[in-house]
């Protein structure tokens, strides 16, 4: 399919491949028709009817997702769809209020309707989350970053909707960063000895240590890695270590960390905080379709 090219450059300025947002759109409703015809709508619709559709918020949240079941929707409809758009991808938005409206025909609306929604719910889910987190760390110089715990096929998708929501992300695959941690330290014998083989093989690629004791902190910080993570630490243990790394690398804190004791986090100067919650532990946002005629959209 090809995608009109406003809403490819919009995708693309969106931090995500137009290519794949048409697979996984074409993916989805494959999956719903598993080879055979929406039943339902093929007895009850006649075909050429024309429908307005409002795609409504029904709680309060973030959106994300938006340009994602556009494209859902114009696979669907063959690309006989029009759109009416009252919000864009990261804007919070309260119970009630429409993000966008589809004209279209009624049968390509009804059978992409549940896969672009499934998409705009988990999405919207995970921005609301990572919203709230940012919220909690304003004004301090902590940011919010996802890990790679996300659902497969999908990391694409939810590492876009964590940046909807205010967050930062953290690598994006096994190839774009290395992560030295624990099972590695003991296999290659030390963090010193990880550190050296690991950039002998790719110089250029950075580096992020995890300790989970102070007494490695000066080891894993003296390699010249970018960043240090501090697993599973109290905050009174990452304020040793902030000073400890005195600047010579970024920081991370990660494990046991929730809104109500996040900004004691932020407090003692950590970089970042991972929360792999905001991917895998996600509730979905309510959100609906309603149905107009096609008169309505003269109105």
């Amino acid at each position: 399919m090809q995608l009109p090219e406003e809403l490819s450059v919009s995708i693309t300025s969106l931090g995500l491949d137009p290519e794949f947002v048409v697979h996984m759109a074409q993916r989805a409703i494959a999956e719903d028709l598993d080879g055979g015809v929406d039943v339902t709508t093929t007895a009850l619709v006649p075909s050429g009817t024309v429908v307005v559709a409002d795609f409504r918020m029904r709680t309060d949240g973030v959106v994300a997702g938006i340009v994602i079941a556009k494209v859902i929707l114009l696979e669907a409809c063959g690309g006989e769809v029009k759109f009416v758009d009252y919000m864009h991808d990261g804007a919070p938005a309260k119970s009630g209020e429409v993000i966008f409206t589809a004209i279209g025909p009624a049968q390509g609306v009804l059978t992409g309707e549940r896969s672009a929604l499934n998409f705009l719910g988990r999405l919207s889910g995970i921005a609301t989350a990572t919203r709230a987190w940012s919220n909690v760390l304003a004004g301090s110089q902590t940011q919010v970053r996802d890990t790679r715990k996300t659902t497969p096929g999908l990391r694409a998708f939810e590492k876009f909707a964590v940046r909807m929501g205010g967050g930062v992300n953290h690598r994006m695959s096994l190839s774009d960063a290395a992560m030295i941690k624990d099972n590695h330290i003991v296999a290659a014998g030390s963090i010193t000895a990880a550190y050296l083989a690991l950039t002998l093989r790719f110089p250029d690629i950075p580096v992020e240590i995890e300790i989970d004791s102070l007494s490695q902190l000066e080891e894993a910080v003296s390699t010249g890695a970018e960043l240090i993570l501090l697993d599973n630490m109290s905050p009174e243990m990452c304020d040793v270590a902030v000073r400890q790394i005195a600047g010579r690398a970024k920081s991370e804190a990660s494990g046991g960390i929730t809104l109500e004791n996040a900004r004691k986090y932020a407090e003692v100067g950590v970089d970042y905080i991972a929360v792999g919650a905001l991917t895998h532990s996600v509730m979905n946002i309510d959100i609906g379709v309603d149905f107009r005629s096609e008169n309505a959209a003269r109105n």
